[in-house]
């Protein structure tokens, strides 16, 4: 356990197990890896220190996410709105992404207004981020409308025009590589 080890400190590295779904091995890897986006002069603080999330976008697992914006903006605790993250900030993402996520727990939070459910504006969101933004990757007005319509008729079991999480569940329990997909493993 090389240097990153000695400057976590070990009664913290226990109440990170327990609240997290990482494993005391994984814990002290993120510490390194959180670490190593910090400059230099910054790296013996890290537990207290924020990474821009222009540095977390670097992380291989998060470069190519179609998610990688919502993850940060959804693990960031930032007062300052620009979604950088705090080491505890970092093992929240880790931890919400980990493949030893309970099973029927979707690691990213899709419901991008925060109101419970997935309605069509935040079904749009998803579709864009799965799609890409760019123009020659955007569906058209029409299509987007099918497609979000085909999504609530296979999704939306009490017809209420919205996708509860337990609606959720069920749809991406029936898709398994569709919530692996955004698992990341350290």
């Amino acid at each position: 356990m090389g240097g990153s080890a000695s400057l976590l400190p070990r009664d913290a590295l226990g109440e990170y197990q327990e609240l997290t779904f990482l494993s005391k091995q994984e814990i002290l890897l993120a510490y390194k890896r959180f670490s190593e986006l910090l400059p230099k002069q910054e790296r013996e603080n890290a537990c207290s220190a924020r990474v821009p999330k222009s540095h977390i976008l670097t992380l291989p697992e998060l470069r190519a996410n179609p998610f990688q914006h919502r993850i940060c903006h959804v693990f960031s605790t930032s007062e300052a709105g620009d979604n950088s993250m705090s080491f505890e900030d970092f093992l929240a993402m880790l931890s919400g992404v980990s493949v030893a996520l309970p099973k029927g727990t979707f690691p990213v939070p899709t419901d991008f207004d925060d109101d419970g459910t997935l309605d069509r504006k935040d079904l749009e969101q998803l579709v864009n981020c799965l799609t890409g933004q760019g123009e020659e990757s955007r569906l058209s007005r029409a299509e987007m409308e099918q497609l979000i319509q085909n999504i609530l008729e296979e999704s939306d079991i009490n017809k209420d025009g919205t996708i509860n999480l337990s609606e959720f569940q069920h749809v991406v329990s029936r898709s398994p590589d569709f919530a692996s997909s955004f698992k990341i493993v350290l």
